[in-house]
């Protein structure tokens, strides 16, 4: 049993809206009497919820170290931290490293799911990203540049060849190297949409195609917080209906209909 009266939750938020957060992530945000939030994609209306007097900081220009250190002392005093974290935190939301540095000290926590962004993103664009017979998986994925190399096997080619539809984070600035990799497999004309910022008040959506996408996100003069999408199932328009709701496919809660029989 651990000797700590405090826990920390780690808590998405969503991908900006504040109304997006869940219910449950709301809810611990209210009762937690400290509130770590990463402020740099986190907008400020979501932690505002936090109790009146809590301490509410901002880890955007904190280390590790100092992260752990306030956790550490919050539960030793006996209170509860809400660890807040854009869209899902399962999501190259750094967790890991600090469940790690909870569980060699001996400290309990627990994991709230949020809204992704490759989500809100396919909501804000009115768009299913698997379509019938076009394409049937969602590869979320990222290239490397100044953070960790991505392990062996894990390139956009590779994803690129199965058809999936690509959901391409933290890339903004090596869109040159991802329209190199994919062109030659997906085409030049491979539909392509940047969403900036889904769910804030700046967002925007650029649709292109891939030989075009480099020159799209520079005269929408986006740097950075952007997630690509490249896929044929982003343009698709004459395709097969889902067997879901057809009335020739028959399953349990719809069983096949007797011939002549009544609707």
């Amino acid at each position: 049993m651990s000797s700590f009266l405090g826990k920390v939750h780690f808590i998405g938020a969503g991908p900006g809206a504040p109304d997006l957060i869940t219910l449950r992530g709301l809810r611990l945000i209210e009762s937690s009497p400290v509130c770590l939030y990463a402020g740099s994609l986190v907008p400020p209306e979501v932690v505002a919820a936090a109790p009146q007097g809590a301490r509410v900081l901002d880890t955007a220009p904190m280390a590790l170290d100092d992260i752990v250190a306030e956790m550490e002392a919050a539960c030793r005093a006996g209170k509860d931290v809400a660890r807040v974290h854009s869209g899902d935190p399962s999501l190259y939301g750094a967790i890991a490293e600090q469940i790690r540095r909870l569980k060699a000290l001996g400290i309990d926590y627990d994991v709230t799911p949020g809204v992704p962004a490759f989500a809100a993103a396919a909501a804000a664009l009115g768009q299913e990203l698997t379509i019938p017979e076009v394409a049937q998986s969602v590869v979320l994925t990222r290239t490397a540049m100044k953070s960790s190399k991505m392990p062996e096997g894990e390139d956009l080619g590779a994803f690129a060849r199965t058809g999936a539809t690509l959901a391409i984070h933290l890339s903004a600035r090596n869109l040159l190297a991802v329209e190199r990799e994919l062109i030659p497999i997906l085409g030049a004309d491979c539909p392509a949409v940047v969403a900036y910022r889904v769910g804030w008040p700046d967002e925007a959506l650029v649709k292109t195609e891939l030989a075009g996408l480099r020159e799209a996100v520079r005269a929408a003069k986006l740097t950075r917080t952007v997630l690509i999408f490249v896929g044929r199932a982003l343009g698709a328009a004459d395709f097969r209906d889902s067997a879901l709701y057809d009335a020739a496919h028959a399953h349990v809660l719809r069983p096949k209909r007797a011939k002549g029989g009544a609707r």
